[in-house]
């Protein structure tokens, strides 16, 4: 704050004898009138007008006295008020000044307690910062000891004491979902029944945090199960971000059915006894190639954004029904052994089922291909169905092979079928697509050719 300085000129005090110089000076000069006018009365020739005169040179000597009198009074007393006033302005910069100090010291004192106050805080903030990550180590490590404990039931302890610790921690969660998915690629001992009760709570605490509708739902997990043994995994209506289930031993029913997958879902090389993927959501690229199910497979309504399934085998039934496909889809060398159906799929992507072999009857009734299908070296070991199916793009059959009967009963094609060096068993129900040409090659087989 600015404050007008003081006057930098010290106050001379006027010495008492230059008052009286001043009073000398103005008794002298009434003494040099008085006479001045006393020598001019004298000079008069009557005596009365003398008199007269000298009466009034001696009135106005003392006037001239008086009026040098006053005005050397009034210059006296306008100095005295001009002290004052220059008095008073000091008193009046003194005191600003002295209030701009008083500001400035409080003003620094504010801020020196502000600063400490900040201090202490910062202080007090990392001490609790500490003991609690202090405390929150404490609770992850004896969680963890806990989890490696021989004892089945101190191990389930540990799984709930790192559940609790996720729960309260949300900056912990992907550390404890790693710890559990690491517990759970461990080998364990074959037919263990508490071992066994320990991976399926393990299983549950992860996909209990998997369900995005749910207050419990753990945004930040990610699963990293390649090579676990699960037994009975439950993921239905589970969220899963870029998981990953390579080379995973599925035993018992899984199922995903419901579920929504983001990023990839990796399940290549993954061994399955039933498994259930219907109303599957995949939001980006499903990998099933080397997949061995033992059981049933069902992707009832499920819908990909691409999936690639080749070199896998199915042992028990498959069904797609209306499954839909957007992006390419790949079954190539997969082998379908009991009954595959794919019935109403929408396949909006490019389909290819090249060396795909079907043990069983494979239906792909009301299907539609909105691009290309390849059906090159596939072998339907039964009845092939692709009656009502729709081709918008090519379709590709060449040198395919026909075991059972062959059905296009009212097959929509945008484009004549590609057919070349197809073959068919000699059966009487065959329905080919109207324009196809079939030569006998013997008995056994027929052999269809392109126009």
């Amino acid at each position: 704050m600015a404050v007008d300085k003081p006057d930098a000129h010290r106050l001379r005090v006027m010495p008492w004898w230059l008052v009286l110089v001043g009073l000398l000076a103005a008794a002298a000069l009434g003494w040099l009138v008085l006479d001045l006018l006393l020598s001019e009365a004298d000079r008069a020739t009557q005596p009365d007008t003398r008199a007269t005169l000298r009466i009034d040179a001696i009135r106005t000597g003392l006037t001239v006295v008086a009026g040098t009198g006053g005005g050397l009074a009034l210059l006296l007393a306008a100095r005295r008020q001009w002290i004052t006033e220059r008095a008073q302005r000091h008193q009046e910069s003194v005191a600003a000044q002295d209030q701009a100090h008083r500001n400035r010291v409080q003003s620094h004192a504010e801020a020196v307690a502000d600063a400490a106050q900040r201090h202490q805080d910062r202080q007090s903030g990392a001490a609790e910062h500490d003991a609690a990550e202090r405390r929150l180590t404490e609770l992850y490590t004896r969680a963890v000891e806990l989890l490696g404990n021989d004892s089945a039931a101190v191990r389930l302890g540990g799984l709930h004491a790192l559940e609790r610790l996720g729960q309260d921690n949300p900056g912990q969660r992907p550390t404890i979902t790693a710890v559990l998915c690491a517990y759970l690629r461990m080998p364990a001992g074959d037919g263990e029944p508490r071992e066994t009760e320990v991976r399926r709570t393990a299983q549950r605490v992860l996909t209990r945090h998997l369900r995005a509708d749910d207050a419990a739902h753990w945004p930040e997990a990610t699963l990293d199960l390649a090579g676990a043994r699960l037994v009975d995994f439950d993921a239905a209506g589970c969220t899963l971000v870029d998981a990953n289930f390579t080379a995973a031993a599925f035993t018992g029913t899984t199922t995903f059915a419901g579920a929504t997958a983001r990023g990839r879902l990796l399940l290549g090389t993954a061994v399955f006894d039933d498994v259930v993927f219907d109303d599957l959501n995949v939001e980006g690229e499903i990998m099933l190639d080397g997949v061995r199910v033992g059981g049933s497979a069902s992707f009832d309504d499920a819908a990909f954004d691409g999936l690639s399934c080749r070199r896998s085998s199915f042992a028990g039934p498959a069904s797609f029904r209306r499954a839909t496909f957007g992006q390419p889809t790949s079954f190539d060398a997969t082998r379908f052994e009991d009954a595959t159906t794919f019935q109403e799929a929408d396949f909006v992507g490019a389909l290819s089922m090249e060396h795909t072999e079907f043990g069983g009857s494979a239906s792909f009734h009301a299907a539609r291909f909105t691009n290309m299908a390849l059906f090159r070296w596939t072998i339907f070991g039964a009845e092939a169905l692709f009656d009502r199916a729709r081709f918008t793009d090519a379709a590709n059959f060449g040198r395919a092979r026909f075991h059972r009967m062959a059905s296009f009963r009212d097959a929509q094609f945008s484009r004549p079928p590609q057919v070349d060096q197809a073959r068919a068993v000699t059966d009487p129900g065959h329905r080919w697509p109207t324009g196809a040409v079939v030569e006998r090659l013997d008995d056994e087989w027929l052999l269809l050719v392109d126009r």
